[in-house]
């Protein structure tokens, strides 16, 4: 564990940017051999599209990190936050601790509040008109999008009172564990389904794409289920049933092109959009 804490404390920019780069090229590769669904589009203009909103992201976080560093120093020189609070423990109990946490405030918890707040759910929008879903979805965000999960991380490390390096630990986990459950790959059903009871499985993931309520308000989690399945957002839906994207932008003009992905925010809501 001191190898991992020493190595994340000090991970340069290169080594985060070749584990999303590398993430993306091993799930594009078996999800090529081995697909869930065949789709019938224009795999590169698709990915050029969704590369562009993860660049997008990278940015946005790359320019925010001092807030984060900030506010991890903060808590740890403060003894501040539920970590610091705990009896001590062993460093693997300690680790696992605070990535539950992040992963609650940082990913499940942003994610129902952009479902459940008109104005958030405007930029998480974006995200759910991809009708492909596939390894390259998985930061299709709006940089508005961006921004606010960035808050929430924030919000989670000052809650959480977490070191740097869990956040650097936490963020690639994240980043490895979305490309994975976004992937269209096909696992054998029962290694799906043993695997959501721990993680977020591909299958899992895919119900929360379905195109339609109630299911596009469900398993809001990234890397860990427990919070699905801990706050009643857990669904299942075969995956012979599932239609990807939403209902109200059904046109490809909408979800298929850059320029008009970016507006969406700023357009009239749609009267049958979620809240």
């Amino acid at each position: 564990m001191n190898e991992i804490i020493a190595y994340f404390s000090t991970i340069p920019s290169s080594h985060r940017s070749l584990i999303l780069v590398c993430g993306i090229t091993i799930f594009w590769l078996i999800e090529n051999a081995f697909p869930l669904f065949n789709f019938n589009y224009k795999k590169w203009h698709h990915a050029s599209i969704n590369i562009f909103l993860t660049f997008t992201t990278i940015i946005v976080n790359f320019c925010l990190a001092f807030i984060l560093l900030k506010s991890a120093d903060w808590t740890i020189a403060n003894n501040f936050g539920i970590l610091q609070w705990l009896p001590q423990m062993s460093l693997w109990l300690y680790a696992l601790v605070g990535l539950f946490l992040l992963d609650l405030i940082g990913a499940y918890l942003v994610h129902l509040v952009e479902h459940k707040t008109k104005f958030l759910w405007r930029f998480h929008l974006i995200h759910h008109t991809d009708t492909w879903i596939d390894t390259t979805s998985a930061n299709r965000h709006h940089p508005g999008e961006s921004v606010i999960r960035f808050v929430f991380t924030s919000l989670g490390v000052l809650i959480v009172g977490s070191p740097m390096w869990m956040i650097f630990l936490y963020q690639t986990l994240s980043v490895v564990a979305t490309q994975f459950n976004h992937a269209n790959i096909s696992l054998p059903k029962k290694l799906d389904t043993i695997l959501s009871y721990f993680i977020v499985s591909p299958d899992m993931h895919k119900v929360h794409h379905h195109h339609v309520l109630p299911y596009t308000d469900s398993n809001y989690g990234n890397i860990f289920s427990v919070w699905d399945r801990l706050f009643g957002t857990f669904m299942t839906l075969p995956k012979e049933e599932i239609v990807y994207g939403i209902d109200t932008h059904r046109n490809p003009k909408e979800h298929n092109q850059l320029k008009n992905l970016l507006k969406i925010p700023f357009q009239k809501p749609r009267s049958t959009e979620n809240n």
